[in-house]
């Protein structure tokens, strides 16, 4: 069983201590209930809640499964939990403000803390977690590596031989879910972005890919059905012409890489649309070229939207009225995470820093050209992790 190292957990805790001393000086205690940043601090996913006090040792109480997280967790101290009331007679000395993740915390949940924890009311923490976890170490990088040298293969290497005249999108992705098991990707596909979830990806034949769709990105999706919108779609079948547009996840022991690939089945597209793809890539590596410490990625996004003509504008970043208002964001152990390629992100690029960068455009009757890779920041810019091939892949 591979355990998430002391050394890493305790450095975690000692950069969310610090961040909290520096954005919130008055702060007393934070309360962290997602399974996600659980995780990221603990080493263990359980259903407790993580205590940490300003001026004591932090304690993760576990309701479920106690032994569990003892088998797999190097975190100093863990406790049982039968009810909220076990960790509450701890925090007695904290009457006033608790720091909650205000994003993943329901109301209902919270009134339970209230009726065993003494603290008044609440403050969020969300920002200050995300700016702990934007920051990768070298071992979250090498889990981030992997993932991207998984994820490079299959949609590069195999994904190929796995496209027939004929396969349904639903078809086609339960291959690719296999092959993708099958080196090693992790089960699941994370977001922070409330009420999504995807095995997964975004699978899409030709004009399914531009289909209007709920979830935050450039691409669109004809799903499964109304009630399962995020999966690919039974009916919409290969055929020759078709521009084959894959935009998956994939992650390696927690930690997610994010990348698209396209494909012309059967014959090429017509060559106007190979020059908007293209265009698109170039304008991928144009922002990986400023992926450096110390640039602004509000700066990155004006200086790249403000050079681009008004017609290549059209359906950049979406469909119709259906466009995203970023080139880029930040990854990790979800596929969303901060700092993002927008207006209102002005804190500077760090070292440690890993970003998917998704320029796409779609085409009318054809779908969604475009590209995304991962990369990690570095003094020269961006170092692609998922592989650099260009995308409008010919299978024929």
């Amino acid at each position: 069983m591979k355990q998430v190292p002391t050394m890493e957990l305790e450095q975690r805790m000692k950069r969310f201590r610090e961040i909290m001393d520096m954005k919130n000086p008055d702060w007393q205690v934070a309360l962290i209930v997602s399974k996600i940043n659980q995780f990221y601090f603990t080493g263990t996913m359980q259903e407790g809640i993580l205590v940490i006090p300003r001026d004591q040792e932090a304690v993760f109480w576990v309701r479920k499964s106690f032994e569990r997280a003892l088998e797999e967790s190097l975190f100093p101290c863990i406790r049982p939990m039968e009810s909220f009331r076990d960790a509450a007679e701890s925090m007695n000395a904290y009457k006033d403000i608790v720091y909650v993740e205000a994003e993943f915390v329901p109301l209902a949940y919270y009134q339970r803390l209230q009726k065993y924890f003494p603290f008044t009311g609440y403050k969020p923490l969300d920002g200050q977690i995300a700016a702990v976890r934007s920051i990768k170490s070298a071992y979250e990088l090498d889990l981030m590596k992997e993932s991207g040298r998984i994820h490079r293969h299959i949609l590069e290497d195999r994904v190929p031989a796995l496209l027939e005249e004929g396969i349904s999108e639903a078809e086609f992705a339960v291959k690719l879910f296999s092959a993708l098991m099958e080196e090693g990707y992790h089960g699941i596909t994370r977001f922070a972005m409330f009420d999504t979830e995807s095995l997964v990806g975004q699978i899409g034949f030709g004009v399914s890919s531009i289909y209007p769709s709920y979830f935050n990105g450039p691409g669109g999706h004809l799903g499964l059905s109304p009630a399962v919108p995020l999966f690919a779609n039974r009916e919409r079948r290969l055929k020759k012409g078709d521009l084959v547009f894959v935009d998956v996840g994939c992650g390696v022991d927690g930690y997610h890489t994010d990348k698209t690939m396209t494909y012309m089945f059967g014959e090429p597209l017509p060559n106007e649309v190979q020059k908007i793809h293209e265009r698109c890539v170039d304008i991928q590596n144009a922002i990986a070229a400023q992926l450096k410490p110390g640039a602004i990625p509000q700066q990155i996004y004006q200086s790249v939207m403000e050079a681009l003509e008004p017609e290549f504008l059209r359906n950049f970043m979406g469909f119709g009225s259906r466009r995203v208002k970023f080139l880029g964001h930040g990854i990790g152990l979800t596929i969303d995470e901060q700092p993002v390629i927008a207006m209102g992100f002005t804190e500077p690029i760090q070292e440690g820093m890993v970003f998917a960068l998704e320029p796409k455009k779609g085409i009318d009757g054809i779908g969604m050209v475009g590209i995304e890779n991962t990369f990690m920041v570095s003094p020269d810019g961006g170092i692609s992790i998922t592989g650099d091939h260009r995308g409008l892949m010919p299978v024929y």
